[in-house]
């Protein structure tokens, strides 16, 4: 197959959807690969890298959306690119549909097979291909918190560890996933205090093993939400519903009555997020103000360690795509039904159910397109 690489155009995004390492790998099993000129020159890889590995470097995405049976990306395609797409060519990259009814418009008039690494399931029934970034995103998401906290930033001016002799500031982080949990790492590791909230009781039970009394755990419900918002000066929002909206867990009230110059930072934008308050921002213009509280929503908040994360993603995503490459579409969405919870828009068809329910298209299961 030939497996195309185009230059990523979202704003602050250097990430790249393959590394030299991983063209190799799709090069020795007899594959050709394009990739985009500079397309990781920003992160240290460079054009001779990548011919290094086999690649042949093109001048414009054009060329590679024209050319390619397969297209390989890291975040979302924007609109001229969507125009790009061709019936039946793959697109295989993050999506995040659900909140997004023009780019789902744009794919499903395009007649490609999406696959969105964020619904490609794992055998212990989690998100492997969502998991490295919301790693990095829930490790980020404190660095941002406390960054945004410096008066200068517009935050209420809090050291978030504090120091000998005053107290520590305050997060709360909202679901107790991957994001989460790392989250919970970075905020416990610089000695803020910290409280996390999820539904799972078990999964609470064993962040308490894990971390003691270093931590507060509390069960996830409407009045625990506000008592813990009402009290923190970081709230972070890691709530997932893998392929739908995220629910809008704080409300416009809460946010209204938390303390001045509190940070909320919303690592669930990409679904929409789960503030009522909250719209995508970005690594340029990260922050805005609502009722003195200052809000960071930055839609590719890996992209801003972009070296990191494209290595980290490419771990979990090149299995996929050399299977893509093997064996065409259908046949390896067949064998892997992992792989085939991934389809979100095939053949102008929308198949993923809370894309479907999300945006009012009608549901189409996937395995009557599979021939």
């Amino acid at each position: 197959m030939l497996v195309g690489v185009p230059k990523e155009i979202k704003n602050q995004e250097s990430r790249v959807g393959l590394t030299p390492a991983s063209v190799k790998e799709l090069v020795l099993r007899g594959h050709q690969v394009l990739v985009q000129k500079d397309a990781g020159a920003a992160i240290g890889l460079s054009d001779a890298m990548y011919e290094g590995a086999g690649a042949e470097i093109v001048d414009d995405a054009a060329e590679i959306f024209a050319r390619a049976g397969m297209i390989v990306k890291v975040k979302e395609p924007q609109p001229n690119e969507c125009a790009m797409l061709r019936q039946d060519q793959i697109l295989y990259t993050y999506l995040h549909l659900a909140p997004d009814a023009d780019q789902t418009k744009a794919l499903v008039e395009s007649g490609a097979v999406c696959i969105a690494y964020e619904t490609i399931t794992g055998d212990n029934g989690g998100l492997p291909l969502l998991a490295p970034m919301s790693e990095v995103a829930g490790r980020m998401a404190i660095q941002a918190g406390a960054a945004h906290l410096e008066k200068s930033k517009g935050g209420m001016g809090l050291l978030l560890g504090g120091v000998p002799g005053v107290a520590p500031g305050h997060v709360a982080i909202i679901g107790a996933g991957v994001v989460g949990t790392n989250a919970l790492q970075m905020a416990v590791g610089i000695g803020a205090r910290v409280t996390i909230l999820d539904k799972n009781i078990d999964r609470l039970r064993q962040l308490d093993l894990v971390f003691g009394n270093r931590i507060s755990t509390m069960f996830s419900s409407a009045h625990s939400i506000e008592q813990a918002v009402l009290d923190a000066d970081l709230v972070v929002g890691g709530v997932l519903v893998p392929g739908a909206a995220a629910p809008k867990l704080v409300t416009r009230a809460m946010i209204s009555r938390m303390k001045a110059g509190a940070v909320v930072v919303d690592v669930a934008i990409d679904q929409g997020g789960c503030f009522e308050t909250s719209h995508a921002t970005t690594h340029q213009d990260p922050t805005y103000v609502v009722d003195g509280v200052v809000h960071y929503c930055v839609a590719n908040m890996p992209g801003a360690v972009a070296r990191t994360s494209t290595f980290a993603l490419n771990n979990a995503t090149i299995t996929h795509a050399l299977a893509l490459a093997d064996k065409g579409w259908q046949k390896a969405l067949k064998a892997n039904t992992h792989l085939k919870n991934g389809l979100n828009v095939c053949r102008g068809h929308v198949t993923y159910a809370a894309v479907a329910n999300a945006l009012g298209y009608p549901y189409v299961d996937a395995d009557s397109l599979l021939g």
